[in-house]
Parts: structure tokens; sequence; C-alpha cells
């Protein structure tokens, strides 16, 4: 079963995920693109999830992490990523761009049902 994942665009337009991969090697680079592609197959085994966050871990070099949400049923969004070491400190970051991403659908929601009463 195939998923759709995106990568989670702020509203100045700033990609935190895409700025965090930007910075990997070429080869942590390669077994992140891997492991992308391995959630749109639907290969989700390697997700562990927590208070509304996945973390997915590539067992390789000092052990990247990516962090998403789920939206509906197939739908993941990506956030960024690190190691085990800003575990924590990834983690928080991850939850308060849900929380970011959630406010900004619901308001999007809300405009659009309003537009349609009219």
């Amino acid at each position: 079963m195939a998923i759709k994942v995106e990568e989670y665009i702020r509203e100045d337009a700033s990609n935190p995920y895409k700025q965090w991969f930007d910075g990997l090697s070429s080869q942590a680079a390669a077994k992140v693109t891997v492991a992308k592609l391995r959630m749109e197959l639907g290969h989700t085994s390697s997700i562990k999830w927590f208070d509304g966050i996945g973390e997915y871990v590539i067992d390789w070099g000092p052990g990247y992490r990516i962090y998403l949400a789920k939206d509906g049923d197939t739908l993941v969004v990506l956030f960024g990523g690190g190691t085990k070491r800003g575990q924590q400190r990834d983690i928080d970051k991850a939850k308060a761009l849900f929380a970011e991403y959630k406010t900004r659908k619901n308001a999007m929601a809300a405009k659009s049902s309003s537009k349609h009463k009219g």
C-alpha cells in the first residue's frame, strides 16, 4: 500500500526537513532517501510512535532519525531529523512543528468552510 509522504513547509516557506537533509553527507543522504522511499512503499515497521510523533530509526552511522506525523490514513508529514545524541531536542522540535501544522490546517479549514456558507 503506497503512502503519500510530504515535507512540511512552514508559513515563511522554510522547510525544516530539507534544511536538515541538505546538511547530510552524501552517504547519509542516500540512507535517508532509501528510508523515505520505504515509507512511501508502505514499509512503516521501523517507525516508533509516541505522543503523535513517529520516529523512523536508520540503523547506520550515528543512528539517524526521521521525525514525522500522520495526517489521516495515508498522509505522512516529515519534519526533520537528527541522531541519537540530539534525540530529545529533535522530538521536542517535531512536536512543536506538528502543533504548528495542525493550527495552520485548522485555520485553513475554518476559512474554507466560511467561504462555502456565504
